[in-house]
């Protein structure tokens, strides 16, 4: 793709990930600052939503961040196929490079909330002796979905290759079948999503002792108390 800025600037591509940072570094502030206390009128939740909510939402944009993935991949080779490039891959596609822009943001947005859910999902759930554990159980997580997701692309070009067909993703991208995969994604993605909602559904948060656990409330409450009582003797 065309990484061209200008007359002078070349956009590097591993550098497409930027638009991923600048999505958590905008949404975040906005998502603390409007929109929780925004949905706080109406759940009465203090968060807004609960834990679970906001990583079912995450996922919901995963689904999102693949189909959208889809479609610029079918654009691009529909671009490739106009000026008769499918079999050159070496040659740049006159077609810019931020069209993956889209698809990077919206993975930040899964970050925000996905991630951050899940971070605080296993260290406010876990006994409170355990909340290292819980820490590490969740990047725990991300380091299973690295390991599953090597093991996909090779079961999934294993799985593609018949015959004259060197499956959906090979050394040609022009010919590779990329929107098929995102495709994939996106139904793996939508099924997690409802064995998620499955799990969800039944769980019950943590019941926090709130005197117990700031026990200097109490004792502030106790002492408003008191002092109270000597007004009322005086």
């Amino acid at each position: 793709m065309d990484h061209q800025m200008g007359s002078f600037f070349c956009f590097p591509t591993a550098s497409l990930s930027v638009f991923e940072l600048i999505n958590v570094m905008l949404i975040l502030p906005l998502y603390d600052k409007l929109l929780v206390p925004y949905v706080r009128r109406f759940t009465g939740h203090p968060q807004g939503i609960t834990m679970l909510q906001r990583i079912g939402v995450g996922l919901l944009f995963s689904i999102v961040t693949m189909l959208v993935a889809a479609l610029v991949e079918r654009r691009r080779v529909q671009v490739a196929t106009e000026y008769g490039l499918l079999d050159k891959p070496q040659e740049t596609i006159p077609m810019s490079m931020f069209w993956l822009i889209p698809q990077y943001f919206l993975c930040g947005s899964t970050e925000i909330f996905t991630q951050v859910g899940q971070l605080e999902f296993f260290y406010n759930e876990v006994p409170d002796r355990m909340r290292s554990l819980g820490s590490a159980i969740y990047l725990s997580t991300i380091a299973c979905g690295h390991f599953l997701s090597t093991l996909l692309v090779t079961a999934v070009n294993r799985a593609t290759q018949r015959g004259n067909n060197q499956g959906w993703l090979t050394d040609n991208l022009n010919r590779s079948r990329l929107d098929y995969f995102y495709l994939l994604l996106a139904g793996l993605n939508a099924a997690n999503f409802a064995f998620f909602l499955v799990c969800a559904q039944g769980y019950k948060y943590k019941k926090v002792n709130r005197d117990s656990a700031n026990p200097s409330s109490t004792l502030d409450a106790n002492q408003i108390k008191d002092h109270g009582e000597l007004k009322g003797d005086e």
